[in-house]
């Protein structure tokens, strides 16, 4: 008799399609033991995700969900269909964050296939999706774009003719949505004195602090959010990878680094929008991420806040004040983990 199974065995890259909908499975209520479970394993410290009364005093409806929290929730729900084959996360861009996210919303997730390019070596191709969030009564909270790295099941399988789509360099200033009003603003309790007019663009902020991140702490930061990706979880299977363990899921080098960028951008914790995002060299147990960071651009959002368009860059095993980028070819410096460009809501001195 022949074997059957009713397992998922993931999609390869000709499985796709352009245009293709991809409705994931497992809705995911967030609570305030989610947060507190964030909290213990990033070091989270900006006020409005650690305090209910700063928030509603800055303008949340209370103790929110930090927005990269939430992300890693929709991204989760979105790997066993699209990257459960990958070889790598490439990339992100054109990230909005529509509006807060609160305990007790329940976050589901639709992605879209919008570009498919095979890679010369015809045994893996390259899939864009747009992924789109949604809480329980069906608004958008976020969406965004991210493009994966996938292997082919057959290597001479037919597939479709390339099309890479037109993705912005940024997200501009002047659609940035669902920032707090930050009407009652306590620097003090926040934890920096330094507002919107503080900062300059091509300032460099050296944020300091590093974090060495255990086996144990990455695994239960990547089950939070329900990704299954492979690379993070089998040590048996990953023995005959390229690097023979297991990787750190990316998402907890996102969420590290900007808990570390709290010295010196406490008040600037409200992620508004993900422009660029590139995970430049793989990260292992035993590893400590230490960041900083690069103001790119601002915008007037209020009366009351303007927003920071930042260069957050994660390196490992370094003193971060060497402010390690790019060599003279192009290429990421040695120990470049992540090159992430956000946008960030913070609060005017003027609006007090």
């Amino acid at each position: 008799m022949t074997a059957q199974t009713k397992s998922n065995p993931g999609n390869y890259f000709e499985d796709f399609s352009i245009g293709m909908e991809l409705v994931h499975a497992t809705p995911q209520t967030v609570t305030e033991g989610d947060i507190a479970l964030y909290r213990a394993l990033t070091g989270n410290r900006y006020a409005q995700y650690s305090s209910a009364e700063f928030a509603k005093a800055a303008g949340l409806p209370g103790l929110a969900i930090d927005p990269i929290h939430a992300f890693h929730v929709v991204f989760g729900k979105s790997v066993p269909d699209i990257s459960l084959n990958a070889v790598a996360n490439l990339g992100y861009a054109d990230g909005r964050i529509r509006r807060p996210i609160m305990p007790g919303d329940t976050l589901n997730t639709v992605s879209e296939v919008i570009g498919m390019k095979e890679n010369s070596n015809k045994r893996t191709g390259v899939v864009w999706v747009r992924t789109r969030g949604f809480n329980q009564n069906g608004i958008e909270v976020m969406s965004f774009v991210r493009w994966v790295m996938v292997n082919k099941w057959e290597e001479d399988a037919a597939v479709p003719p390339t099309h890479i789509p037109d993705l912005p360099d940024a997200v501009p200033g002047s659609e940035l949505e669902g920032f707090a009003p930050m009407e009652d603003w306590d620097f003090s309790l926040a934890g920096s004195p330094y507002g919107y007019e503080d900062y300059e663009i091509g300032e460099k902020i050296n944020h300091v602090d590093g974090m060495t991140v255990e086996e144990a702490e990455h695994q239960i930061a990547t089950r939070l959010y329900q990704n299954t990706a492979k690379v993070h979880f089998d040590a048996h299977g990953q023995k005959s990878s390229r690097f023979g363990k297991r990787l750190i899921y990316g998402g907890v080098v996102i969420s590290i680094a900007r808990s570390l960028a709290f010295n010196g951008l406490a008040n600037a914790g409200q992620v508004l929008a993900i422009n660029a995002g590139t995970h430049a060299s793989p990260l292992f147990a035993g590893d400590t991420i230490y960041a900083w960071s690069e103001v790119l651009d601002k915008a007037d959002l209020s009366d009351k806040a303007g927003a920071l368009r930042l260069r957050l860059v994660a390196v490992k095993d370094q003193d971060p004040g060497a402010f390690a980028y790019k060599t003279g070819d192009g290429k990421y410096a040695e120990g470049v983990l992540l090159d992430f460009d956000y946008w960030a809501a913070i609060p005017k001195l003027s609006g007090r």
